[in-house]
């Protein structure tokens, strides 16, 4: 029997409490250990407002590529351990967290389950989002229109780039 083909999948990453750059960079690094799933890319981090509740931290935020042979709630689920790890408490909605994972885009994939949205919804509001998603997947589309297209319509304002670390 073959294995299936790997997918693409793109994951946003965020972060404000508990040294939220450390958190998001060890995140991007323990993505690779996913089983089945290898880090293909990721974007530079990026300081952003906070969406929601304004009497927070901002936030740091990433997006990854991974190449994936998970199934998209395999993923997730893999995703939400993740989160658990890095000590995620749900709180208030849009509030405060060590780690935020979310399953932005999968490969063929347009779904709606109890637990997962994808795309999930939201994207083309969220230049935290589209910015870093443009970085590493330009011409990814989001229905017709190309990621880069989105992030240049929305704009980068309240977006900060953080240097690389080497």
């Amino acid at each position: 029997m073959t294995e299936p083909r790997p997918r693409l999948a793109y994951i946003g990453l965020g972060s404000n409490l508990d040294d939220p750059e450390h958190q998001v960079r060890r995140a991007l690094a323990e993505l690779e250990a996913l089983p089945l799933t290898r880090l293909e890319a990721g974007s530079p981090l990026y300081r952003s407002a906070p969406m929601g509740p304004q009497d927070q931290p901002p936030f740091i935020n990433a997006v990854a590529r991974l190449a994936t042979q998970l199934s998209p709630l395999a993923l997730l689920d893999q995703l939400q351990a993740l989160e658990q790890r890095h000590r995620r408490v749900r709180r208030r909605h849009w509030g405060p967290r060590t780690l935020d994972l979310d399953l932005l885009l999968y490969e063929g994939c347009r779904a709606r389950w109890p637990r997962l949205t994808l795309p999930h919804p939201g994207i083309a509001e969220r230049n935290f989002v589209l910015v870093p998603l443009a970085d590493i997947a330009p011409d990814e589309r989001l229905g017709d229109t190309p990621v880069s297209g989105l992030a240049r319509a929305l704009g980068r304002d309240g977006l900060q780039r953080l240097a690389s670390q080497q």
